[in-house]
């Protein structure tokens, strides 16, 4: 491969993106339960080892593991749907509400812009029309996820049971003197998998908790259910804070007079999420995967646009597994630089050409 001419090396590097792309695409029915099986099975294997050593045997061991995850995923989506149905019996009036914010918004954009309602109407029809598409592609992925997610306690149990037979193959495949090697970026991978899940639940369940009180403190109806929901977009890298603080606004808005409450709540999240990014992030989330923001950003909108929600989700932990990787191949390495956080304080042409003009001057002397 590095003795090809660059042409055709590129060729066959962007054939290989495009047919990975229309793969990831194409079989996301099939790829997204799978995916968040391998997470969950890599995060529930401490408890079925220990399981398994002190008190069952190996299938025992994996149905228990698998239960308890089941049973508390079922107690959260139980308490989020309560919740959601006080929300519910409530919007006929919020409806009511915001109809007439809304109403009085295009009065004062008419009077003050200029802007006449059916030229208002025109605008928004089409910002309906565009979002559209990316807002059925979007339900249509979580619809589909949601199809399929009884799927996920199979997968789960059976990578459970065959990891034995996975790791025989991965080290069947390379050769007896990268065993070392092998076991290193195995061992890393688990753990930095293991530490972003607890992690991202740790983090959720703080800014959760943060999140409830201060609406609580402002009187916001739903309190907690708007900080779970919070808790939950904060997830989603960069964006997650800024979609997490917008309903409580509309919420804050349509319930409550002036605009104190709104101020307040923005400051307040603001002050949430310098704590989450200087605090709870760095020395809760997992420290092992460390992309940097543009990275970040692209892979999240990415994930999105080839998996929904669903893809947002798994975008972080998958990059982080593949910068792993990138650290342990001696070719690959740049590309893990590029993914990381760290920045060098020059640059390699910067190095290089100093390099050059000394040169010339430990020569003469």
């Amino acid at each position: 491969m590095m003795k090809l001419p660059f042409y055709l090396k590129s060729t066959i590097i962007l054939f290989g993106l495009i047919l990975f792309a229309f793969i990831m695409v194409n079989l996301r029915e099939i790829l997204i339960p799978i995916a968040f099986s391998l997470l969950i099975a890599i995060l529930l294997n401490p408890v079925c080892n220990w399981l398994e050593r002190n008190l069952l045997p190996k299938v025992g061991a994996i149905a228990v593991s698998v239960i308890l995850a089941i049973v508390v995923i079922t107690g959260v989506a139980y308490f989020l749907t309560i919740q959601i149905n006080g929300f519910a019996s409530q919007m006929p009036l919020l409806k009511k509400k915001f109809a007439e914010m809304f109403l009085h918004c295009q009065q004062y954009a008419a009077i003050h812009f200029n802007m006449p309602l059916a030229k208002q109407e025109a605008y928004i029809n089409n910002g309906i029309s565009e979002l559209k598409p990316y807002i059925e592609r979007t339900l249509g992925n979580v619809v589909g996820s949601i199809a399929v997610i009884f799927l996920v306690p199979v997968y789960t149990f059976l990578f459970l049971y065959y990891k034995s037979l996975l790791l025989n193959f991965l080290y069947e495949t390379s050769a007896e003197q990268n065993y070392q090697e092998v076991t290193s970026v195995l061992a890393k991978t688990k753990g930095a998998i293991q530490n972003y899940m607890m992690g991202i639940i740790i983090e959720a369940a703080i800014i959760a908790s943060l999140n409830s009180i201060t609406l609580f403190i402002f009187g916001i109806k739903y309190a907690i259910l708007l900080g779970v929901i919070g808790a939950i977009l904060n997830i989603l890298p960069f964006v997650g804070g800024i979609l997490g603080v917008f309903l409580p606004l509309v919420i804050a808005t349509i319930t409550k007079d002036g605009y104190g409450t709104q101020i307040g709540i923005i400051v307040s999240y603001t002050i949430i999420q310098f704590i989450d990014n200087h605090f709870i992030v760095p020395y809760v989330v997992s420290a092992q995967v460390k992309i940097n923001a543009l990275i970040s950003i692209v892979i999240v909108l990415l994930g999105g646009s080839a998996w929904g929600l669903s893809g947002m989700f798994l975008s972080i932990p998958f990059i982080g597994v593949l910068k792993i990787i990138f650290d342990s191949v001696p070719e690959l390495k740049s590309l893990s630089k590029l993914l990381g956080n760290e920045i060098p304080r020059k640059h390699k042409g910067e190095i290089w050409g100093q390099r050059r003009r000394k040169k010339p001057l430990m020569q003469v002397v």
